[in-house]
């Protein structure tokens, strides 16, 4: 079957009609919110995951990612961003009336951290899932370090509705399948890959770090001081995003591709069978030492870093490139947002909207593959705006071609005027155009940007930013305090929490093998 190609703006047309319009405003999306717990005098939280908030092998919405100190807030699929806001506001406000004396710490970058070893590994209980979710942690310890592992995040997923992917295959000739669906999420993801330099000239919030977090790291980063031990870079937007943050020098060769799903496959089961030159000296098993799962180059494909992933929801043991080829692309996930710390809930409403704008944008304009040259661009795009994203003559480079992020970001925002415009008819709102008129104040001042307010209010104070953090991670616990519940009560978290818990114990018992015998068997599961 021959695909139709179509421009930017024969779509825009097409999606002005009364079944497009309808499909569009069944859209989902929803957020994982990380946050480090702290005390209240800014250091990290040593005790272990209230049992009042549940199992974090098991709960829904409440569990952790590297640390027993870093929490995971998730959402379940909403229809808009302002039902995700009421689900989010209600975990946070949970979580903190469950949480002691213990704050949230409102950025992306970590708190003050003596070392490594003060940094508590997540633990998952005494199954076998539990303990390799725990070993994969000490393995992330092992390779990379934990103050790396200690940045925390926020993710927005993201999905359109199958009556909408029916619509779209429809108008570009198409049969509609889990093949056609696939290829045009990775044809939106190319298109993201390409611009999301974005992202962080908007939404980057990490212009500034602790000094406890460059202790032993070797950088050639021109940084200066404010305040007792603070170190930034006058125009830097992310640099949760920079060298600084996760990075392995071996998944950067590794290429990964974003033109077809099963060459994205391949290409990452390859990097989980592929022996590491780095990764050798730890143990994986042998005499029942655990350092690391394996020593390939990714232990898991979770491992692999990128600024957004295809995903589908795993079954048990299922992995995810398993859960893909069966079942194709469900969602997408974006990563590359920082916890916004003007936001009590680390990611605003008109975050949002304006994603769903962005993401919408991305699918609709042409998408020609990705080639080396082009990923090696779209890296270094990247790499120049969380370092320099504020200055005004920061030149980014299209086709190997110089031009200036202000002009390509007010190219890119008249496509987004224009898509808000049908996001607004589809939904019976003007929400999507003021979230694209929210962040394109930013384009013309950059001190409107959250890494332009952060680092302002620094140097005119001369303070840290663990002052800041610690001031705004008080003001938001008062602020959830009291917040009333208004989708979830507190009798539903109660629980889930108690759900949970006993959901762990039921899979404890349950166990039948040992722990190796597992591991291998999980590494040997035929694939799909």
């Amino acid at each position: 079957m021959t695909v139709t190609q179509l421009t930017f703006d024969q779509r825009l047309d097409a999606l002005r009609s009364e079944e497009f319009l309808t499909s569009l405003a069944q859209s989902q999306r929803g957020v994982e919110r990380e946050g480090l717990r702290i005390e209240k005098s800014g250091a990290l939280a040593q005790t272990g995951h209230p049992k009042a908030l549940g199992s974090t092998l098991t709960h829904d919405s409440i569990t952790t990612d590297f640390s027993e100190s870093l929490l995971e807030f998730i959402t379940p699929p909403a229809d808009s961003a302002a039902q995700t806001m009421e689900q989010l506001k209600d975990i946070h406000k949970f979580v903190i009336n469950n949480i002691g004396d213990e704050l949230l710490w409102p950025m992306s970058m970590p708190c003050f951290i003596e070392d490594d070893n003060s940094i508590p590994i997540a633990d998952f209980g005494s199954s076998n899932v539990g303990k390799m979710k725990k070993v994969y942690r000490v393995g992330l310890k092992n390779r990379y370090g934990s103050m790396m592992q200690a940045i925390a995040g926020v993710h927005f997923n993201f999905s359109f509705a199958d009556s909408f992917w029916a619509h779209w295959a429809k108008l570009h000739g198409q049969e509609h399948t889990k093949e056609q669906v696939a290829a045009d999420y990775f044809s939106l993801i190319r298109n993201y890959r390409r611009t999301c330099w974005l992202i962080p000239y908007l939404f980057g919030a990490s212009p500034a770090l602790c000094a406890s977090f460059l202790k032993g790291k070797e950088h050639k980063m021109p940084f200066s001081k404010v305040g007792n031990g603070t170190y930034y870079l006058p125009y830097a937007t992310s640099l949760r995003m920079s060298d600084l943050g996760y990075t392995n020098a071996e998944q950067s060769a590794l290429q990964i591709c974003y033109n077809r799903l099963d060459n994205y496959v391949r290409l990452l089961r390859g990097a989980m069978d592929t022996p590491s030159t780095r990764f050798t000296q730890f143990a994986a098993g042998e005499q029942d030492n655990w350092q690391q799962l394996s020593k390939n180059i990714l232990q898991i494909e979770n491992e692999l870093y990128s600024p957004i992933r295809p995903k589908q929801p795993t079954r048990s043991m299922e992995k995810p490139t398993d859960a893909l080829v069966r079942r194709g692309v469900d969602y997408i996930e974006v990563r590359a947002l920082d916890i916004n710390p003007f936001s009590p809930t680390g990611i605003e409403e008109t975050q949002m909207d304006f994603l769903d704008v962005y993401l919408l944008t991305c699918l609709m304009m042409p998408s020609e593959e990705l080639t080396p040259d082009s990923i090696a661009e779209a890296r270094d795009n990247m790499d120049a705006v969380v370092l320099e994203g504020r200055n005004p003559e920061l030149d980014l480079h299209i086709d190997g071609q110089p031009l200036k992020m202000q002009q390509w970001a007010e190219d890119l925002f008249k496509k987004f005027d224009a898509v808000a415009a049908v996001l607004d008819t589809a939904n019976n709102s003007t929400q999507f155009s003021q979230a694209v008129a929210d962040q394109r104040e930013k384009l013309t001042d950059p001190d409107k940007t959250p890494s332009g307010r952060i680092l302002n209010t620094l140097l005119e104070d001369n303070a840290d930013n663990s002052a800041l953090g610690l001031l705004l991670a008080k003001e938001y616990a008062d602020v959830f305090d009291s917040h009333e519940y208004t989708h979830y009560s507190e009798q539903d978290f109660t629980a889930q929490a108690q759900a949970s818990l006993k959901a762990q114990q039921d899979i404890e018992n349950a166990d039948e093998k040992d722990f190796e015998t597992f591991i291998r068997d999980y590494y040997n599961e035929p694939r799909a």
